[in-house]
């Protein structure tokens, strides 16, 4: 399984055309993780772990049509479907202050800013307006919208997230 230094970017679904192009279930903000010489890490369910070359990327709606270095037939690309893929996160660009990748924040303690733990940050999930953070503790979902009035202090180093939460959402 890759390290921490790698983050989950997509799922590879299928193959795309005749000449070995994947199509990718994107979970990047951005095309501009997948730019051409580009290294992703593509990761089998049996934990294989291949390394492919970006050659080209086109973005079709969430998905990400791709061709890699090496697959250039639709055989092959067929044989990927189903992997995940990770990229090096050292490769991506910095962040402004205050926004997160959400592997880092996967994971984290979350906090009410009483001091009440309210469990741990198991998954986040997109809406049109903002994210949604997915906590769960002993059995129970809260679900948090990603917004400044709600997160007060995101303290990666500790693991730690401190909230405000919304009346009527406890």
């Amino acid at each position: 399984m890759p390290d921490r230094r790698h983050i989950l970017i997509g799922r590879i679904v299928g193959a795309h055309g005749l000449a070995g192009g994947v199509k990718l279930a994107s979970y990047a903000a951005s095309i501009e993780a997948f730019a051409g010489g580009r290294a992703l890490l593509a990761v089998s369910a049996e934990g294989e772990e291949t390394l492919y070359e970006v050659e080209r990327a086109k973005a079709r709606g969430r998905s990400v049509l791709l061709s890699l270095k090496g697959v250039t037939q639709r055989s092959q690309a067929e044989a990927l479907a189903g992997r995940e893929v990770f990229i090096d996160k050292t490769t991506l660009p910095e962040l402004e202050e205050g926004t997160y990748y959400w592997s880092d924040l996967i994971g984290l303690a979350v906090y009410a800013v009483d001091g009440r733990f309210l469990g741990r940050l198991e998954s986040i999930f997109q809406t049109g307006s903002n994210d949604v953070y997915v906590v769960k503790h002993a059995g129970r979902e809260l679900l948090l919208p990603a917004l400044a009035s709600v997160v007060k202090t995101v303290d990666l180093e500790a693991r730690r997230m401190q909230v405000e939460v919304p009346e009527g959402l406890e």
